[in-house]
């Protein structure tokens, strides 16, 4: 059972639109929360037919922050075309989404959007996570006091990346991948995290060390996107064209 998901479950509810999914992302999903860490919610929800067609839209994203019983939550939600356009782009963050196993909403919705998804995978999502690497990793150095966080980063989205590209399926969560990677540093770079504050400073940090890894693993993705043998593009667009006009059928007849 997760912390605080009855909360999670109020947010969701209270939405004014109704919701394919909802999940954790973040720090949660990656596997270093700290116990300050902010919630991170992420959903899609499905406008009415008259928010689309008539004069008054409907929000395409819902973006909201707020405390509530002391805790930070970040709630984000796309409408389903834009999710889907998402989809269909070498986005890894909307991937992340669907096959988090953080559920707080789900249902058959999310099992159809999973189903699907697996065929939007493309080899060219490496570039997605070489560029989140890049950035994660630009911000860790250019600190005066680095911080574990943007680390951590680095390596999640590295490692996720060279999985994703060897095997196909998405993985977030950095224990997880490293069950088969056996970086030995990492468990220590975890707890530093988890046990400190969101913005733990890494003391004493072997900045020439990670300096290698970073280049290291970086090598590694590059080598398995020019292996890898995923399809060029997504084969699923006219499966969520379909689904999109179930979607939008389904709720003007309701």
């Amino acid at each position: 059972m997760m912390n605080h998901e009855d909360l999670l479950t109020r947010v969701t509810d209270a939405q004014p639109y109704p919701l394919l999914f909802a999940t954790l992302s973040g720090a949660h999903l990656y596997g270093f929360a700290s116990a300050d860490s902010d919630y991170d919610l992420r959903a899609v929800h499905v406008l009415p037919a008259e928010e689309i067609l008539g004069l008054r839209k409907g929000p395409s994203t819902i973006d909201e922050t707020s405390i509530q019983d002391g805790i930070e939550l970040d709630f984000v939600s796309h409408d389903a075309e834009k999710f889907f356009g998402l989809m269909l782009r070498r986005n890894g963050y909307v991937l992340e989404q669907i096959f988090s196993p953080l559920v707080i909403h789900g249902g058959d919705g999310l099992e159809r959007l999973r189903d699907i998804g697996g065929r939007c995978i493309t080899r060219h999502h490496a570039h997605h996570y070489l560029g989140f690497a890049a950035n994660q990793w630009k911000l860790f150095r250019k600190e005066s006091s680095p911080r574990v966080k943007p680390l951590l980063y680095t390596y999640r989205v590295l490692l996720t990346g060279i999985h994703l590209m060897r095997t196909g399926n998405v993985e977030a969560n950095l224990l997880t991948l490293n069950e088969d990677f056996k970086l030995s540093f990492l468990a220590d770079l975890v707890a530093l995290k988890q046990e400190g504050a969101e913005k733990g400073i890494l003391e004493g940090s072997d900045l020439e060390f990670h300096t290698r890894e970073y280049a290291h693993l970086t090598a590694l993705l590059e080598a398995a996107y020019s292996e890898s043998t995923l399809p060029e593009a997504p084969t699923a667009t006219d499966e969520l064209h379909d689904y999109l006009l179930e979607l939008r059928l389904q709720k003007q007849e309701e």
